[in-house]
């Protein structure tokens, strides 16, 4: 048996990727191309959020678009002001289609305005500090905020404007208005995993704990990483209602600013999208004594264990009986879906390249309806994303991530207060309750199935020639260049104006979809005109 022979089709890939790329490059992308071997042992190790080769088009945007379009974005009424051209704040307006419900008729919404002050060639060179004092004049002329963000773009970050001094002019000005700016310039970092930092950062020094009035309830507890794409934040609050706990806030899906100041009196925090929002669990642990641990509102399945989870963190018999009977209540329509689904579905293979913890949170949606998940990967990941917290200790800091700042935080002497003794943690963690930690997206994906970090259009295009999968989830960037191919695609970033997919009324909404694109022709009959008949013909210019 020959060589290539005894090669995995992962390795094949591999292997034919690499041969086209030039030497330098091909030995990096090769340590972001990993075979996963988890269950035979140590996880593999991977690269990653390392900087995009010039040249390759991939699924990564930018600092500002991680600040302003992900984590804030999803904020009604914190009044968002992009400072730069008009570009930047369009393009970060409502493509990911949160969603939020105000309270009451007469309650603020910001989030159908896109604020830009708008910079032209006279303030690129003469700068545009004055014209962003103006716009926050107006702004709370018009809408009379209690807070407003100043998101930077990669012009002022150039020019030199500093948004943090306006702010604090502007605030000295406007004593009742809280004025905060974020240094999210777009350039900033290698992906927009830097801008959700830089998010994490200023929200927990400039929000969180400006209030000390908790909520009223039992059993109150912040979500952090959930962003009410297509209403997945209003599901999950309807099953957290249903168990009989309090959800105090979500960060930042369908949430208030008077949700995020007090966010901090609550019991638990539980996180979502881990590499978007994990610095501030662990900020408010250190400084409040909240501890926090990783769920998955993602599939039915996930769902339950989950809200099984946050109950007995909660210890309460009552508790644990209502979401006991909750769950089944739910699970019995969810499996009478199912179940008809899933004979049709069984054996279909998939491919999931999304941002955040997507790839890893749909893979259990996709498992519950038979479909089995031969590749995935993130765009913006960190090591810890695939590989689990536990190799925290042995990432080096590059130049790239010595751009953002790292604050150093401290127990506050007033309002630190454990939730849960050190033995009490101890003893859980001894039981199998897992604090502070998440295993990643390798350890829980079969043998000999493909990881890749930050996927490019050719690997993508190379990908379904030679897997011929049956559904590819990604994003907007990569949905024309698959279906092209005759495969269909789903949007997982934006749902592709459908959802919610979350809790359980979710997971029947996406069996449901899933079904009907996995089940039909119409992406297989489709065929380019340009397949029998190319125009144009071209080759790669390296050659080896």
């Amino acid at each position: 048996m020959s060589e290539v022979e005894m090669m995995t089709p992962g390795e094949v890939f591999k292997a034919e990727v690499l041969e086209k790329y030039p030497p330098k490059l091909a030995k990096k992308r090769g340590r972001q191309i990993v075979v996963n071997e988890a269950a035979g042992g140590e996880v593999p190790e991977i690269l990653a959020n390392s900087r995009t080769a010039p040249g390759i088009l991939t699924m990564r945007g930018c600092s500002y678009a991680g600040c302003k379009g992900v984590v804030l974005g999803p904020t009604r009424d914190v009044l968002q002001i992009t400072h730069g051209p008009i570009g930047c704040g369009f393009y970060s307006w409502l493509t990911r289609r949160n969603q939020t419900k105000p309270h009451t008729a007469d309650a603020v919404n910001f989030m159908p305005y896109a604020m830009s002050t708008d910079l032209q060639e006279d303030e690129i060179i003469f700068g545009g500090e004055k014209k962003l004092k103006a716009a926050i004049d107006e702004a709370i002329a018009l809408f009379h905020p209690k807070a407003i963000g100043i998101f930077s773009t990669c012009p002022v970050g150039l020019i030199g404007d500093d948004v943090h001094a306006v702010a604090r002019e502007m605030e000295a000005k406007y004593p009742d208005v809280n004025i905060f700016g974020f240094s999210c310039e777009g350039y900033k970092g290698v992906s927009q995993s830097a801008g959700h930092h830089v998010a994490n950062n200023k929200v927990f020094t400039d929000v969180v704990g400006l209030d000390d009035t908790p909520k009223q309830g039992k059993f109150r507890f912040n979500i952090l990483g959930e962003y009410n794409i297509g209403g997945d934040a209003f599901e999950i609050e309807r099953i957290v209602e249903k168990c009989g706990m309090t959800l105090h806030s979500t960060f930042s899906g369908n949430s208030t600013y008077e949700e995020f100041i007090s966010a901090h009196t609550v019991d638990l925090n539980t996180v979502m999208c881990h590499r978007s929002i994990n610095y501030l669990a662990e900020m408010m642990e250190k400084k409040y004594g909240i501890p926090w641990f990783k769920i998955n509102f993602i599939g039915a399945d996930s769902t339950a264990k989950s809200l099984r989870k946050i109950a007995e963190f909660f210890g309460d018999g009552e508790l644990t009986k209502r979401t006991e009977e909750a769950i089944a209540e739910e699970m019995e329509k969810v499996e009478a879906v199912r179940k008809e689904i899933y004979e049709r579905c069984k054996g279909k293979k998939a491919m999931l390249f999304v941002g955040g913890s997507r790839a890893h949170h749909y893979q259990d949606l996709l498992g519950e309806i038979g479909i089995e998940t031969i590749a995935a990967g993130y765009e913006f990941a960190h090591r810890d994303d695939y590989e689990g917290r536990k190799v925290l200790p042995s990432i080096v800091v590059d130049a790239d991530s010595r751009n953002i700042e790292e604050l150093t935080v401290t127990a506050d002497e007033k309002r630190y207060q454990p939730r849960i003794s050190e033995a009490e943690k101890a003893k859980r963690e001894k039981e199998g309750f897992a604090f502070s930690d998440y295993d990643g997206m390798m350890k829980q994906m079969k043998d000999k199935t493909l990881v890749i970090d930050d996927l490019n259009h050719y690997e993508t295009e190379k990908l379904i020639e030679m897997y011929k999968p049956d559904l590819v989830c990604a994003g907007i960037k990569e949905k024309y260049v698959v279906q092209k191919q005759g495969v269909p695609m789903k949007q997982l970033h934006s749902y592709d104006y459908q959802g919610p997919y979350a809790g359980f009324e979710g997971a029947i909404n996406f069996y449901k979809e899933i079904d009907r694109i996995v089940n039909s022709n119409a992406f297989r009959l489709a065929k380019a005109p340009w397949a029998d008949s190319p125009e144009l013909s071209a080759s790669y210019g390296y050659t080896g």
